[in-house]
């Protein structure tokens, strides 16, 4: 009983030991790389497994790029994984390259994919030039005239900053090869990895007048800006206005105080009140008169008129 229970204990810990060994070493992997007369140690594929690499990344492409005649060591491109870049990528350029007879070492091609750029591709445009037809792009001249065109080239490029230098968009129309010399004087291709071949005007259209709606908006935006302005000097008027209406409401108040002072101190005798308030019923008087006497003639021509309006508002004679 004690010889069976020792044989299970060795039997589960051979087999944790082979799982084990079998998750950090893809023996798989490995015998196919001797295969290909790659050679790779077992303690650098441990290595990328504890690295969080998975070795098929770094092993499969080695692979390709030996067998292509390529010198690759396995050390750069499992830096180049752990930098974020694309190992299959990087290899099938420099595949291509080769093929091509372009210089192109891994540090290069690394530096390219890395940018954020496909070298893949960028090595396919270097060997066989590719015309890219441009989506309609427009520009203004500095008449104010928007001019829409279509460009033929052969790489991408930012054509949209160039067309705008013309006198006139009737220059254009006229001869539109203007746009095509003005791109090649720039000298775009200087210092990259494409020649620019041709630039081909495709179309050319007129388009809106950029420069009156320009000036329309201006003027409206001005339009706005006084009205704001003048609204802002109404309501400062209006709050000095409430304001001053204030401080005489203030005085106001302060006159029954003064005149009882007065009357106390003996500076203002009680006939002198008398004849104040005289003159302010004379004057109340004044003021009120004309209103008074509008109200009265509108009664009397009111009663002249013989005809009269029903609770149904058509006049009637009574």
């Amino acid at each position: 009983m004690g010889d069976i229970t020792f044989i299970l204990v060795i039997g589960t810990l051979v087999v944790l030991f082979l799982s084990v060994f079998l998750t950090f070493v893809p023996v798989g992997l490995w015998i196919s790389a001797l295969a290909a007369g790659v050679k790779v140690k077992m303690l650098s594929m441990i290595g990328m497994r504890l690295r969080r690499v998975a070795p098929k990344r770094i092993i499969n492409p080695l692979i390709k790029g030996r067998k292509a005649g390529l010198s690759l060591e396995i050390n750069e491109l499992e830096a180049h994984v752990l930098a974020g870049g694309r190992v299959e990528l990087v290899v099938d350029a420099m595949i291509a390259a080769a093929r091509a007879s372009i210089d192109l070492p891994f540090e290069k091609a690394a530096a390219i994919e890395l940018s954020g750029r496909d070298v893949l591709e960028a090595v396919r445009n270097s060997v066989k030039p590719k015309v890219i037809e441009t989506p309609k792009i427009s520009a203004v001249a500095l008449d104010g005239i928007e001019i829409c065109a279509t460009v033929r080239i052969t790489v991408r490029t930012n054509i949209s900053k160039l067309i705008g230098g013309a006198v006139s968009h009737k220059e254009v129309l006229k001869e539109p090869s203007v746009i095509s010399n003005k791109v090649l004087t720039k000298g775009l291709d200087a210092g990259t990895a494409y020649e620019i071949l041709s630039i081909d005007i495709a179309d050319v259209d007129v388009g809106r007048n950029v420069g009156a709606r320009l000036a329309t908006e201006q003027a409206e935006a001005d339009k706005k800006l006084a009205q704001a302005k003048a609204e802002e000097r109404h309501a400062a008027a209006k709050a000095l206005e409430q304001e001053m209406n204030a401080e005489v409401v203030k005085a106001q108040k302060l006159v029954p105080e003064a005149i009882a002072q007065a009357l106390i101190n003996g500076n203002m005798g009680v006939m002198d009140y008398y004849n104040m308030l005289n003159k302010q019923a004379d004057t109340y008087m004044k003021d009120n008169m004309p209103a008074a006497i509008a109200g009265a003639m509108s009664q009397v021509a009111g009663g002249l008129n013989p005809a009269k309006q029903t609770p149904g508002g058509v006049h009637s004679r009574p």
